[in-house]
């Protein structure tokens, strides 16, 4: 399993100058640190953000690989939204983000 530092790196090269969300987004690694995502800036602080996605280290390395579909990994309780109507508006951008990422 990849390191924060790792994963941070990935998103950041993903992100790159913009990452086009429009909205913050945070993800909470369930005790294994933060990733917050405002526009082209990825950082690992805990700020509030308009949406928060709690997975795990390694189902987000599993959905960055596209090994996890986001669907199932919420379905599934592996990951949890603090705004599903937000998300599902984010769909598309996010998935072109993780399709950065794999």
């Amino acid at each position: 399993m990849a390191t924060l530092q790792e994963v941070t790196d990935r998103i950041r090269t993903a992100v790159g100058a913009d990452s086009g969300l429009g909205k913050t987004l945070k993800f909470n690694l369930k005790g294994d640190g933060f990733i917050f995502i405002d526009g082209g800036t990825v950082s690992n602080e805990d700020k509030p953000a308009d949406l928060t996605m709690t997975i795990s280290m390694a189902d987000l390395e599993a959905m960055g690989a596209g090994k996890l579909d986001a669907m199932t990994a919420v379905m599934t309780g592996k990951l949890q939204l603090s705004d599903m109507g937000l998300a599902m508006s984010l769909q598309s951008k996010m998935q072109a983000l993780f399709a950065k990422m794999a």
